[in-house]
């Protein structure tokens, strides 16, 4: 019993306690130093080649998963390059690559063409300075060599595809990520006369007046095909609406909505760089003419279409209506060109039908979609 009351004893118990601690303390002590111990020599021998080192495991921070394109996830985010160019690349550089400081053109021209408009659009590319812009080409006849001799052809991209429109080239050759670079994309038809037209000054023209979609008037006088609200106003610099006071459809300072107002035509549309994004998601992949995208244009507008839409009247030109598309490409004989006139009814039929295909396509989406608000719903009650 004497060796059961010395271990009960207050002063026993708080002795033996005071030795548990400290031993308690020792290990732990010692564990803790020989873990970074092992640690340490590992990190030296792994270094030495001598034993195999597992990554170090990075901090919570890391853990949040970054916003990889699809795809990429294996790769370290600063090796990622998202968007790109159409500049061409010396085989031979004797700059630096990859010198950000060097100028390079800021704006792209893209016109799809076929040999028999070969003059008109010699002359639409020579007014647009090479040190500003880059130029596309989209071939629709395949005739490509008939243009290698013109002096800017070797600095020109060329796309060729037989008897495709332009929106069928922009939506497969100017993803927004491709042309990220640059402030505006003229993406214009081939029968176009410039003889009024300078592309600086327009520029100039359409970020004083804040325009993200826009256009140059059409030469009423000279013009094949305009609409009211692209005709010309001379003595005017820029306009956004037409005035229409008799008979139906008529449009007045209370319209709101295309085309009195916030609309541009298809053939010679220009798009700012922050435009453009939302104007190639909207254009089908399967609906090549593209007709009825010209009334939605308001939606990339990036604000009010009334205020972000328009038409430049101090920079204008010449829309000759050339037949196109539908006919014979630039490598057949002649004795075939009389598919030019019998077949551009079916593609005038054809367009119209996906202009109904689209404006359906369009009901169906605003109807499914649960969360999307139409901005201009309120204007249009």
């Amino acid at each position: 019993m004497k060796g059961f009351d010395s271990v009960t004893d207050p002063k026993n118990r708080f002795f033996l306690w005071t030795i548990l601690v400290l031993v308690s303390l020792i290990c732990a002590a010692y564990f803790l130093g020989n873990g970074l111990s092992q640690n340490e020599y590992k990190q030296r021998f792994a270094r030495w080649g001598l034993i195999y080192s597992t990554p170090i495991t990075k901090s919570n921070a890391c853990k949040t998963p970054c916003r990889h394109p699809s795809g990429t996830h294996s790769l370290p985010h600063g090796i990622l390059a998202t968007t790109s160019d159409l500049e061409t690349r010396p085989l031979w550089a004797s700059a630096a690559p990859n010198n950000r400081n060097s100028k390079h053109p800021l704006n792209l021209l893209a016109i799809p063409v076929g040999i028999k408009q070969r003059q008109v659009v010699d002359k639409i590319v020579k007014k647009f300075p090479s040190s500003d812009f880059v130029v596309m080409l989209f071939h629709y006849d395949g005739f490509v060599d008939g243009w290698k001799d013109l002096a800017w052809s070797s600095r020109a991209i060329h796309v060729s595809a037989i008897n495709q429109t332009k929106w069928w080239f922009a939506k497969r050759f100017l993803h927004p990520d491709i042309v990220a670079d640059y402030n505006y994309i003229f993406l214009w038809d081939e029968d176009l006369l410039v003889d009024n037209f300078d592309p600086k000054r327009y520029i100039d023209i359409v970020k004083e007046e804040g325009l993200e979609i826009s256009q140059p008037a059409l030469d009423p006088g000279k013009s094949e095909i305009y609409h009211p609200l692209t005709a010309r106003i001379q003595g005017s610099k820029a306009h956004r609406r037409y005035y229409k006071t008799k008979g139906s459809g008529r449009c007045d300072d209370s319209s709101t909505a295309p085309p009195c107002v916030g609309w541009v035509e298809m053939m010679a549309p220009v798009f700012s760089k922050k435009a453009w994004p939302c104007v190639w998601h909207m254009i089908q992949n399967d609906l090549i003419h593209a007709w009825g995208l010209d009334r939605q244009f308001g939606y990339c507008a990036q604000g009010d279409r009334m205020k972000n839409i328009g038409v430049v009247d101090a920079e204008y030109i010449v829309h000759l209506g050339l037949p196109t598309l539908g006919g014979s490409n630039g490598n057949e004989t002649l004795a075939n060109s009389h598919r030019d006139e019998s077949d551009r009814p079916k593609v005038r039929m054809q367009s119209y039908i996906e202009m109904q295909i689209f404006a359906k396509r369009w009901k169906d989406a605003a109807n499914k979609d649960q969360c999307w608000i139409d901005p201009y719903q309120e204007q249009a009650n």
